[in-house]
């Protein structure tokens, strides 16, 4: 029998829920008009997805500066550091927006990535403050935070898009800033103890050495490709529907479900991973990917949007939780924040290729060539996963 789990973990992973909640809100709300205002701003309509792009470079430039300041003053000082970044980044944008400035515009969402690369390291944060036992179902309920944000990120954008009127989407970023604004004063309650001087001083292993496990191999791989393909199909998303000449509420509606099937299966995902193992979670979301693909494909009805973009939300959330906790098993306490940031480095970098290519490829290649142009990297995570499997059964 497991032995009872502290309630010092149990409200450190509801607090970090609630945060992520908070943060996924605002990423929601920036997801489903960013792209939108890069086209309206854009003279080179090739280019609006570009914000989105700048949004994931800083996102993985994130993960160093993160992981050094959370080592020397711990979880709670680099989260409030994040937020208040946010606040910045949001506040910048509705002025760009305002002024009718793309570049402006590029630049503000330059630095809100800062504050999202931030807050990719909750799922850390739970880990770390739960026992062994405790630590797939900790990740899980904290991505499970995202629920919140699936259900009023869309709405909001619907809200505060007028806000501002006549000037279109300059209000949704002032959502954004009260959002970042209030993830500040909920991370003030987080206890999750700093590291130990001993702890700060101890390196660990060499990164490559560490590097070299299979588990690591495949941890990093299913998050990058994992998140790489999810992002490239959702930012395309909003652009192809508006070139269909569906409205915009359609898109907010379709990015909405999204988000649910993102966050909803969080619920359970580390419940399934105890009872059918991490391999074969993570197996489960290849296949619904790829039925995302055929999905796609197959029409530009709403029907077929809403349906693609769920099953594709689903499927990342088995193939990152399961890529997170993989993760987990191949560091020390002394070796994780080097780790996570190198893992969370080589992710955000390829969704950083992912989110810049995906305006140019919807613009010259097309809604299907976007979609058939995953395939590829879907199985290159399925060949690695199935490669893992029969190196160690101890883990399907």
């Amino acid at each position: 029998m497991s032995a009872p789990v502290p309630f010092a973990a149990k409200a450190n992973v509801a607090l970090l829920a609630l945060c992520q909640a908070l943060s996924m809100t605002s990423t929601n709300v920036i997801m489903v008009v960013t792209g939108l205002v890069g086209l309206s701003l854009a003279d080179d309509k090739s280019l609006a997805t570009v914000p989105l792009g700048l949004q994931f470079t800083a996102m993985m430039l994130s993960t160093v500066p993160s992981a050094v300041i959370m080592k020397r003053f711990g979880r709670r000082v680099g989260f409030t550091c994040g937020s208040v970044t946010g606040i910045a980044g949001a506040l910048l944008a509705t002025w760009a927006i305002l002024e009718a400035s793309f570049w402006g515009f590029a630049g503000a969402s330059f630095v809100i990535g800062f504050a999202n690369g931030v807050s990719q390291l909750y799922r850390f944060a739970a880990a770390d403050a739960a026992p062994e036992q405790f630590r797939s179902r900790a990740i899980s309920l904290v991505m499970a935070g995202g629920i919140i944000s699936a259900s009023f990120g869309p709405e909001f954008a619907k809200w505060s898009r007028d806000l501002l009127a006549p000037v279109l989407f300059a209000g949704c970023f002032l959502v954004v800033a009260a959002l970042h604004a209030s993830a500040v004063v909920v991370q003030q309650f987080l206890r999750i103890p700093p590291p130990s001087r001993a702890e700060r001083r101890d390196q660990g292993r060499p990164l490559w050495e560490i590097a070299r496990q299979p588990t690591f191999i495949v941890a990093v791989l299913g998050g990058m490709i994992g998140y790489a393909v999810m992002s490239l199909v959702m930012t395309s998303t909003p652009l192809a529907m508006a070139a269909c000449n569906l409205p915009f509420e359609d898109s907010a509606f379709v990015i909405q479900w999204h988000a649910l099937g993102m966050y909803v299966p969080a619920f359970f995902t580390g419940h399934l991973i105890h009872r059918f193992g991490v391999i074969n979670v993570m197996l489960a979301g290849i296949a619904l990917n790829v039925a995302c693909i055929v999905i796609n494909i197959s029409g530009l009805d709403l029907l077929n949007f809403w349906t693609g973009l769920m099953l594709l939300g689903v499927g990342w959330n088995f193939v990152f939780v399961g890529a997170t906790t993989l993760l987990t098993r191949t560091h020390t306490i002394s070796e994780r924040a080097k780790v996570q940031s190198f893992n969370d480095f080589l992710v955000f970098g390829l969704v950083t290729i992912a989110s810049f290519s995906s305006g140019a490829l919807l613009q010259n290649l097309g809604w299907s060539a976007v979609n058939l142009g995953v395939a590829p990297l879907l199985l290159a995570v399925l060949a690695a996963i199935l490669w893992l499997r029969a190196r160690q059964p101890a883990l399907a």
